[in-house]
C-alpha cells in the first residue's frame, strides 16, 4: 500500500504556487520518504495537481512542532519552499492553537508565526549563504554575486552573469530590464541543468524597480514556471541588497502577487511574509498508485 493512497490532503496556494498538503503526524514510518513514482502519481490527472506536497510528520528532534518533507511535483525533493512553509504553518496554527511553531526540514529549522492580519504568515527562512561550495557550484567561483555563465553567442548573450545563493536550496538570479522579454519556459530548464549547478537550480530574473521594490519571475528546480516561488523571493531579495540594488527590506513581486522580505540585521535571518489560501480538500484515490512506484 502506498502511503498517500486514500490519504486526506488539503489543497492550498501562497500567491498562486500551487501546495498539497497531506498530515501524517499519527501514522506509522515517521518521516519516511515518499517515492518518487507516488509523488507524481498524486501530481497527476485525477491526482490533486501541485507544484510542492508537503507531507507533515510527527516531531523528530525535541522542541520542534513538526518533521516537514517538500517533493516537486516531478517526484524529487527539495529542500525549502518558502510559499509552502506558509500553508503548513498556518494548517498548523488552525490545529494546534498555537502562535510560534519550529518546523524541522531537510535543510534545518524553520520558525513561523502569524501576523495581525488572517491567512498572513511570516517565515523565518534563515540565513542565505553564498560560497560557492555551499550553493553548491561546480568549480570555484569566487565572487557569487556574479558567476561566469551565459546563454547566447559570447559576444551578445541573452542572459549573462547571474548573483547565486543558497536558501536551503540553490538559486540563480539573473538582473534584466524586463522579466517578461524572456522565453523563460524555454531558458529555464536550460539554466537549471548547467553543469556548473551539480544540484541543478532554480532560475530566476528580476528587476530592482527601486530600492525596494523588484518584479521577479522564477523558473522553479522540479517544478517549472509557477506563479510565486517563496525560497526564490528571498534569493532575489538578498541578491539585490549584496549587489547595491535594494536595502535591507524589500517587496518582491511575483506573478502570483507580492511578498515583503527583510534580511536582518541581527542575525543574518531572512524573513518573508505572504498570504496563503484554501483551496479545498479530498482523498487521494488508491487506484492512482497502481504500479506508481514501478
Amino acid at each position: 500500500m502506498n502511503t498517500l493512497a486514500n490519504r486526506r490532503f488539503i489543497k492550498m496556494n501562497g500567491l498562486g504556487n500551487e501546495i498539497v498538503i497531506v498530515d501524517l503526524r499519527r501514522e506509522s514510518g515517521n518521516g519516511r520518504a515518499l517515492d518518487p513514482g507516488e509523488v507524481r502519481a498524486a501530481a497527476g490527472a485525477g491526482g490533486a495537481p501541485f507544484d510542492q506536497l508537503m507531507p507533515i510528520f510527527a516531531p523528530q528532534t525535541p522542541g520542534t512542532d513538526a518533521f516537514i518533507r517538500i517533493y516537486n511535483n516531478d517526484g524529487s525533493q527539495a529542500g525549502a519552499c518558502g510559499n509552502g512553509m506558509r500553508c503548513v504553518a498556518d494548517y498548523l496554527f488552525k490545529d494546534s492553537g498555537t502562535r510560534q511553531l519550529s518546523l524541522e526540514t531537510a535543510a534545518g529549522l524553520v520558525n513561523c508565526w502569524p501576523t495581525a492580519e488572517p491567512l498572513i504568515v511570516t517565515v523565518d527562512m534563515g540565513a542565505p549563504r553564498f560560497g560557492w561550495q555551499d550553493i553548491p557550484l561546480a568549480r570555484e567561483c569566487p565572487d557569487t554575486r556574479a558567476i561566469p555563465l551565459q546563454v547566447g553567442p559570447i559576444d551578445h548573450p541573452i542572459l549573462h552573469s547571474p548573483a547565486v545563493a543558497s536558501m536551503g536550496n540553490p538559486h540563480a538570479v539573473f538582473w534584466v530590464d524586463d522579466v517578461h522579454a524572456y522565453d523563460l519556459a524555454r531558458l529555464g530548464p536550460l539554466l537549471e541543468n548547467d553543469p556548473i549547478f551539480p544540484e541543478r537550480a532554480n532560475i530566476s530574473l528580476a528587476t530592482a524597480v527601486s530600492p525596494d521594490h523588484i518584479v521577479a519571475r522564477t523558473w522553479e528546480r522540479g517544478a517549472g514556471l509557477t506563479k510565486a516561488c517563496g525560497s526564490a523571493a528571498c534569493a532575489v531579495a538578498v541578491s539585490a541588497m549584496r549587489t547595491g540594488r535594494a536595502g535591507r527590506r524589500v517587496t518582491v513581486t511575483l506573478p502570483g502577487g507580492d511578498l515583503l522580505i527583510a534580511w536582518r540585521e541581527s542575525d543574518g535571518h531572512v524573513l518573508m511574509t505572504g498570504p496563503v489560501a484554501y483551496e479545498y480538500e479530498g482523498r487521494f484515490d488508491p487506484a492512482l498508485f497502481v504500479g506508481a512506484d514501478a
